[in-house]
């Protein structure tokens, strides 16, 4: 393991700052995902640090950060520019949007096999777990009852 504390800003590192997505925007998106009945998936990179970055050092997260988005941007998908763990992939009329919590993703959409073919695409990129549906995000219980049209 490497010993991030003896880094010495600016001269070790530069940034150590990794932004995740926001709490409002994951409820925001949630509830657009609740109005439009679409699919709600959890994945989890495993190991997250030793895909990019060693382990222990203080630009870890940061460093897994800027690696991601430019594998997720070289798969078509947008950057949001208000939040930027959040990306939108539009082909025809399937549209998907992806969140980025550190090492979280969770993927909502409204066609199955265009999130499938994401999580394909992340698995042979990255070390994932495949959670399958989303129960919970964030403390945040999801109740789904396609019946009730919720």
């Amino acid at each position: 393991m490497a010993k991030g504390y003896t880094q010495r800003p600016g001269v070790d590192l530069e940034e150590t700052y990794s932004p995740t997505a926001m709490d409002k925007s994951i409820w925001i998106m949630l509830a657009i995902a609740a109005w439009y009945d679409n699919e709600i998936w959890q994945m989890n990179v495993k190991m997250v640090f030793l895909n990019r970055s060693i382990y222990g050092l203080k630009q870890a997260f940061q460093s897994w950060n800027t690696h991601f988005d430019e594998f997720i941007r070289g798969y078509d998908f947008i950057k949001n520019e208000f939040d930027p763990c959040i990306y939108k992939k539009i082909s025809g009329s399937s549209v998907a949007y992806l969140m980025l919590y550190v090492d979280d993703i969770l993927l909502i959409g409204n066609d199955g096999k265009m999130l499938r073919d994401i999580k394909a695409w992340l698995s042979s990129q990255f070390s994932m777990k495949d959670m399958g549906e989303a129960f919970y995000i964030l403390d945040i219980k999801i109740y789904r009852d396609s019946l009730k049209g919720c």
